[in-house]
């Protein structure tokens, strides 16, 4: 797979926790949405974010590679 930037989308604002958990990526917020975004490695990596989200209880309403 090699490194590509995601976009990830989830519902309503994080919380000081769950910023920390993505300290390695950028945060903006969009209406009801938060927008995170930064590199992911590999698939394995991609699906270690996606637990992450699943972990600290937020809904993730999309994903999508960055060109």
């Amino acid at each position: 797979m090699g490194t590509t930037r995601y976009e990830f989308r989830v519902d309503g604002r994080l919380s000081e926790e769950a910023r920390k958990a993505f300290v390695d990526m950028q945060t903006s917020e969009a209406p009801l949405q938060t927008v995170i975004h930064g590199e992911v490695l590999d698939e394995s990596h991609l699906h270690g974010i996606i637990a992450q989200f699943q972990t600290l209880g937020l809904t993730l309403v999309s994903v999508h590679p960055i060109p």
